[in-house]
């Protein structure tokens, strides 16, 4: 088990021994560092806190300067719990973490936060069809259409699907399959998409699955 924060480069393709083009995702992944070991007697449950990047100085409060000095390391520009369950060995406060834990045909589940599309209508959101294009319909192409009956039931359900804010949650993609390790360049090529924008930070956990 093994499990990292890393940097989503963006994507490209690789050819496989079938001549086959495979898109795939290029993450920096670490080093990261442990910056604080949870215990039961402690904090009521056993997690790793690991950090990756470098804060600004201008965004370093005395609250994070001490708490990355106990660990004997810079501020990290993000921060992210692992229980021990997933990491697996023990780790000492301050260790460095890299790729070099995860192999070539490894599986993996990695989370991220998702594009921001800002408002958008049913169309985009949900795949809606829209109204009619004919008929004397000239404002309805791309309108939801009704969202509840007036006599009965007098109300919209919850859940209905509407138009509103598109995209930025948190999404795990899981079983993505590692394709390369670089640990010179401290890079993962790992097959397919992976969720988030270019240059923002994900969760790398290795599975099973």
């Amino acid at each position: 088990m093994a499990a990292i924060l890393g940097k989503k480069i963006g994507m490209t393709r690789i050819y496989n021994e079938k001549r086959e083009a495979v898109p795939c995702t290029v993450i920096q992944a670490g080093p990261c560092f442990v910056s604080q070991v949870k215990t039961s007697d402690n904090d009521g449950y056993d997690a790793y806190q690991l950090s990756i990047g470098e804060r600004k100085e201008a965004k370093v409060t005395k609250s994070l300067r001490g708490h990355y000095s106990k660990a004997g390391i810079t501020p990290g520009f993000r921060i992210a719990e692992f229980s021990r369950d997933v990491m697996g060995d023990e780790l000492e406060l301050g260790s460095a973490l890299s790729v070099e834990m995860f192999r070539e045909g490894d599986r993996v589940d990695v989370r991220g936060v998702t594009k921001g599309k800002g408002f958008a209508g049913v169309v985009k959101r949900h795949n809606f069809g829209g109204g009619s294009k004919t008929h004397g319909q000239s404002d309805t192409l791309r309108a939801p259409g009704s969202v509840g009956g007036s006599s009965d039931p007098s109300r919209t359900f919850k859940g209905m699907r509407m138009a509103g804010r598109m995209g930025g949650k948190n999404v795990k993609v899981r079983g993505l399959q590692v394709l390369k390790v670089i640990p010179e360049s401290n890079l993962l090529v790992i097959k397919g998409s992976v969720p988030g924008v270019k240059n923002s930070y994900v969760e790398i956990v290795s599975t099973n699955k």
